[in-house]
């Protein structure tokens, strides 16, 4: 089983794609940078619970919603 960053990652990936968003357009919703959120769909990235939150934010999920299924 992969480790839970890039698991977060790949849900991230996938929620951004469906949701038809560049990675700089998803920063920019994040308010975020760009290299971060790349390392963070790589799995690079220990994500704090604040970006977390608003990267669930930028998708329109709910926290529960965007954990689901990792």
């Amino acid at each position: 089983m992969d480790d839970i960053r890039v698991r977060f990652g790949k849900a991230v990936r996938q929620k951004r794609h469906k949701l038809g968003v560049s990675q700089e357009a998803f920063a920019d919703l994040c308010e975020l940078d760009r290299t971060y959120i790349g390392g963070i769909e790589r799995g690079e990235r220990n994500v704090a619970l604040v970006n977390i939150e608003k990267i669930a934010r930028a998708l329109k999920l709910s926290l529960s919603e965007l954990f689901r299924n990792l």
